[in-house]
């Protein structure tokens, strides 16, 4: 004989009824069939706040008994044909009618015991199984229905009463092994104690009912019916990635099942675990998939790792003090208190000093379980040998599971190692001496990351997501999306990484999707987005909490590079072409510097020095390597190298300052380059990366613009000053060429000094040959004497430096 359990989900209304009725047909067949129904969906939590209600003198009790009674009766009416529906609702309605009699002994003397709660909330399956087994005969199945109340027998324990295993077992081997019908239908939950009175089994009480029948006629399996394809590697409402698992054993299905998932109720393994009766979690709304099958360890070489789960609403609980050191009885003391308070324990940990037993208690068990220690070691603290107990709130379990977990080195240190890349802080630890479950407490906030971090890390081949927050979707930005989009499926395949941008942002407008953008129409998203702002948009990152986030900045604003401390504080990584952070006050930069390394967030800017050029790179090799930086020589800035490579005496020097502009080799206001302060701001970033402390006021500048120039405060009157001073442009150009020299704007740092300014490059000089908007540097170094190392190529334009960030992100990506 098999036993099937449906669960609410999968009798929650009539054509759900109806599907359960084609996997009956197909299951019984062959073989008496036993089903277990639960109430329909909802009807539980119905039931139990209809009672509150009564017993709190509120008469919308009524309401809630309409509502039930408008349920069973149209389902039952949808199943049934009119003909045969007399005598069904009928019998429901005089259910109904006891029902509403035991509400208003509640209403009349203002409270519910726990006797009278489990004879109202069990009318749910009591209700649901006999529509259940009346449309089965009435769709021409040998079907009979079953009182479960007179199969289980319990002790008076209301809401989570303790079965009578031997006298249960006689009465289900008597009714089972003499029942002619092919199905018979059994409501689950529902008991009864010696007296007779009505009993629940306690919270997942159906699928307990379903193994004690199943254990007790020595069932052939034992089929658990819900709305999901078996036992998932994690709650897959919270990890997209998850995936069923095919087989798995009754300790590990036990331990995923006690922390969290549910779709198995821990009880329910026990009474067939020694009798080695199969378990098979299967999807009603999937008959076909394949599910979960739970048996005994058989998994041989599996993965060591066979899920990830959680318990959400836990409370630490600390008891401590130095009067704990060395005191035999202690622990024995502090759970007999929690015993007597009827707290259960779902976590611990102990000190190996002895100095504190922490716990883990159900948030709604936390202050009962305080005021029981107060009070237990009340004597104690008088004397102040025991400190008050200590209660945090807010905090949930992770757990990894697995029976082969044992035989594997670092899985710990993989599981901590993860969480703690991504800010994940674990407050308590517990290993089990069977290494089956490796349990962590965390904030209740970090769940959904903590989870697809670890199967990330644990069941996903590998491939790393990475989380993008994208500031910037100019010229620079749109390269960008549109290398992220080209190269997406090559960086899956070939480096393991799953890129996604999870959020856009202009000056107007912003967006943000949790499973990732569409590239492809990012730009119709994005005007369709909300009104932008710089802490909605930051609010909004750590709201989502996800795991590898990365914050790009494609501006150069300086209001954005002042929101950098900020994501680094919060473990996301930053990647910035945006120079005004790495250059601004040398304490500031420390301090970035410093948040990046506390909080394990790479904050990187190669492209702030030679757009995509790996100049920044290479100079933290060196220095990682041991060696020392004795002095730099470079042209880093591509526009200005355009400029005066494209002017000449045939040109007007205005001109070719808006042809740079025009090719994007300028910033949106040309004077910033023209003046020499971005290639003061790049100079001053490669000397502190070589490990000086420099500010950018410490840098000599000198300057070729006219005065009047600088003075300008629109990019209108920048280029109006250009042409005013056409003679002075004129005169620089002529004076390099009367001594055959080219002009290059130059950076140089030695012995703690910088500079910049315009300098006449004679032929046989490296920089002479240097052309269009490219950039060279020569690091000389104690390695590297009398010849310098040199680094050259593209030093500017929107592609290259967007290539540039791309390449920060893939360095996050392998970190």
């Amino acid at each position: 004989m098999k036993v099937l359990k449906f669960g609410g989900t999968s009798v929650a209304n009539a054509e759900n009824i109806e599907k359960v009725k084609d996997i009956v047909v197909n299951n019984s067949k062959e073989e008496k069939t036993t089903i277990i129904v639960s109430a329909f969906g909802g009807v539980t939590d119905m039931l139990v706040k209809a009672s509150l209600l009564a017993s709190s003198l509120d008469e919308d009790y009524k309401n809630v008994l309409e509502e039930i009674e408008e349920r069973h009766i149209k389902t039952a009416q949808e199943l049934i044909s009119i003909n045969n529906q007399s005598k069904v609702i009928s019998n429901i309605k005089r259910e109904l009618n006891v029902l509403e009699t035991l509400l208003e002994g509640a209403f009349l003397i203002g409270e519910i015991t726990p006797k009278l709660l489990d004879k109202i909330v069990g009318y749910g399956e009591l209700l649901s199984s006999f529509i259940i087994n009346e449309y089965f005969v009435k769709e021409g199945l040998e079907s009979v229905h079953k009182d479960s109340r007179l199969l289980i027998k319990t002790d008076d324990s209301f809401g989570k009463a303790i079965v009578d295993f031997k006298t249960t077992n006689e009465l289900c081997e008597n009714y089972f092994g003499t029942v002619s019908y092919q199905v018979i239908v059994v409501p689950g939950f529902v008991a009864s104690s010696a007296k007779g009175e009505s009993t629940t089994l306690g919270r997942g009480g159906s699928d307990y009912t379903a193994a004690i029948i199943a254990a007790a006629i020595n069932s052939d399996a034992l089929e658990i019916w819900t709305d999901v394809s078996g036992m998932y590697t994690a709650n897959p409402k919270l990890v997209k990635q998850a995936f069923a698992i095919p087989h798995i054993s009754y300790q590990e299905a036990m331990e995923l099942s006690h922390f969290g998932a549910k779709v198995l109720y821990p009880p329910t393994i026990q009474p067939v675990l020694s009798k080695g009766i199969p378990i098979h979690i299967k999807n009603t709304f999937a008959p076909n998939e394949e599910g979960t099958l739970i048996t005994k360890n058989n998994n041989g070489k599996a993965r060591a790792v066979r899920g990830i789960s959680h318990v959400e609403s836990i409370s630490l609980i600390s008891l401590e003090g130095s009067g704990m050191v060395g005191i035999p009885g202690i622990s024995k003391r502090f759970f007999e208190v929690l015993s007597e308070a009827k707290v259960s324990v779902v976590f611990i940990t102990q000190a190996s000093s002895e100095h504190s037993i922490c716990i883990g208690v159900a948030s709604a068990d936390a202050e009962k379980a305080r005021t029981a220690l107060n009070k237990g070691f009340e004597y104690e603290m008088t004397l102040k040998k025991i400190n008050p107990v200590i209660v945090e709130d807010d905090l949930a379990i992770v757990a990894l599971v697995g029976d082969n977990m044992k035989s594997h080195q670092g899985l710990s240190g993989r599981m901590f190692s993860a969480l703690g890349k991504n800010n994940v802080n674990i407050r308590a630890i517990a290993q089990g001496a069977s290494e089956r479950n490796i349990s962590a407490v965390i904030n209740k906030n970090d769940v959904k990351k903590a989870l697809n971090t670890l199967h990330e890390q644990f069941f996903e081949d590998n491939i790393k997501q990475l989380n993008l927050f994208v500031m910037g979707v100019g010229n620079v930005g749109e390269k960008f999306l549109a290398q992220i989009e080209k190269q997406r499926k090559f960086l899956k395949k070939q480096l393991k990484l799953n890129i996604r941008v999870v959020a856009l942002s202009n000056s107007r407008k912003m967006i943000f999707n949790e499973n990732g953008i569409d590239l492809k129409n990012w730009k119709t998203l994005l005007d369709e987005g909300e009104k932008t702002g710089l802490e909605a948009f930051y609010d909004k990152v750590k709201e989502l909490n996800l795991r590898n986030s990365i914050f790009v900045d494609n501006t150069a604003n300086e209001v954005v590079a002042n929101t950098y401390e900020n994501y680094l504080n919060d473990s996301i990584s930053v990647v910035t072409c945006n120079k005004i952070a790495a250059s601004s006050p040398y304490k500031n930069y420390i301090h970035l510097k410093e948040l990046s390394r506390q909080y394990n967030a790479p904050f990187l800017f190669e492209t702030n020095v030679g757009a995509g050029l790996p100049i920044i790179d290479t100079l933290k090799n060196l220095i990682a390597s041991g060696d020392k930086i004795t002095k730099i020589q470079a042209v880093l800035s591509g526009s200005l190298n355009f400029v005066f490579n494209n002017f000449n005496d045939k040109t007007d020097f205005h001109e070719v300052v808006k042809e740079a502009q025009d090719e994007g080799y300028t910033e949106p206001d040309p004077k910033i380059d023209l003046s020499g302060i971005d290639v003061m701001r790049k100079i001053l970033i490669l000397a502190r990366e070589s490990g000086h402390e420099i500010d950018i006021e410490e840098i000599e500048n000198e300057a070729f613009l006219p005065q009047e120039s600088l003075d300008t405060n629109s990019v209108e009157d920048f280029y109006k000053s250009l042409v005013k001073n056409k003679a002075h442009f004129d005169k620089i150009y002529n004076d390099a060429a009367s001594k055959d020299c080219r002009l290059k704007y130059v950076a140089q740092f030695e012995d703690g000094k910088a500079k910049v300014g315009l300098q006449h490059i004679p032929k046989d000089h490296p920089f002479y040959n240097l052309e269009g908007k490219d950039n060279i540097v020569l690091f000389f170094t104690e390695r590297y004497t009398e010849q310098p190392l040199i680094i050259k190529g593209a030093g500017a334009g929107a592609d290259v430096t967007a290539s540039g960030i791309f390449a920060d992100i893939i360095r996050i990506g392998n970190f």
